[in-house]
């Protein structure tokens, strides 16, 4: 029979997906798709590697039948054990949350069962009871945090056997942050098309052109006081079909970063663990604040306010706005 569950004591609500470990129940709890992907190919290949025997069964909880848990987790001819995967229980039907609740009174021996639940009110009552049977529980939510983005990279090129340059994770965040499966994708193009320690270049090679694109190129020269570069960056981003509004994010996203780190600096506080970003963030960061004063920080932030007004709709040129505010932060950084 499976090992016994074990209960999370993590802050979040579970265990990271790279720490799931085979348990008679598993509860994959959280929106990020492709974290929950990733957790159930690893139960997979453990279950694979203790019983070469084991039976995959899928199910859809959104087009659940009444009984299909049952009969998936029932001993089949040859006693072979069963992983059982139930996915989208948000989106589950009355009957699949109901077989579900049932199932949990009396598992099943030799069988592992893998519940998915992407986020939402629908099937509390179930998730509750999951919770409550002792089910390991792993975390599958949105990774948002800049430091969790940094590890999260780190994890990709480490399981590849590979390491990278701090720059080289930097340009690979502001090129494919916002979307994980497409960080994921980049780290594993890097490590299937190189070799030896990812560098700053190799990245620039393969995604320079969205590095540029997304404004943080614009963003470090003018806080740098890089006035030239800073609106010559600029020019070629909108030049290329980059909208006004992100770049005034990036803009502003770097002079946020700056402020905290200046704060954190003044209150005792760790900006990676109690600000969560990334410690190339603060590295930087604490090398770019030597220029600044409080009162030319407040100076840039208020002008890159009323250009992320003006090209929001507040203003006729949003190209005019985004560039003088870009000259006004490189000309208080002094």
């Amino acid at each position: 029979m499976p090992p016994a569950a074990r209960r999370s004591t993590a802050p979040t609500g579970g265990i990271a997906w790279d720490q799931a470990e085979l348990a008679p129940v598993v509860l994959l709890a959280g929106s990020e798709a492709l974290l929950a992907e990733r957790t159930v190919e690893r139960l997979v290949a453990q279950a694979r590697e203790r019983e070469p025997a084991v039976e995959v069964v899928r199910l859809d909880a959104a087009a659940y039948e009444p009984g299909r848990l049952s009969v998936a987790a029932s001993p089949s001819l040859f006693d072979e054990p069963r992983l059982v995967v139930l996915s989208g229980l948000h989106q589950g039907t009355d009957e699949a949350l109901a077989d579900v609740v049932a199932y949990l009174a009396e598992p099943a021996p030799d069988v592992w069962l893998v519940l998915q639940h992407g986020s939402g009110v629908r099937g509390k009552k179930a998730l509750e009871a999951i919770r409550a049977s002792g089910a390991t529980v792993v975390a599958c939510d949105p990774i948002k945090r800049d430091a969790d983005k940094h590890a999260f990279v780190m994890g990709e090129l480490r399981r590849a056997r590979r390491k990278a340059e701090p720059a080289a994770v930097r340009a690979l965040l502001e090129a494919c942050g916002a979307d994980l499966r497409e960080l994921a994708a980049a780290c594993a193009q890097l490590a299937a098309d190189s070799t030896g320690l990812v560098t700053h270049d190799l990245v620039t090679r393969y995604y320079g052109g969205r590095v540029e694109a997304t404004g943080f190129r614009v963003a470090d020269a003018a806080v740098e006081g890089r006035a030239g570069e800073a609106v010559a960056l600029l020019r070629h981003a909108m030049s290329t079909g980059t909208d006004p509004v992100p770049l005034v994010a990036a803009l502003a996203s770097k002079l946020r970063t700056l402020a905290k780190v200046g704060a954190a600096r003044g209150r005792g506080l760790d900006p990676v663990r109690d600000l969560g970003l990334a410690p190339w963030q603060v590295d930087r960061a604490r090398r770019e604040l030597a220029g600044w004063t409080p009162e030319a920080l407040a100076a840039a932030v208020t002008a890159v306010a009323q250009a992320d007004a003006e090209v929001k709709g507040g203003g006729r040129d949003a190209a005019f706005a985004i560039e003088r505010a870009v000259l006004r932060v490189a000309d208080a950084r002094g």
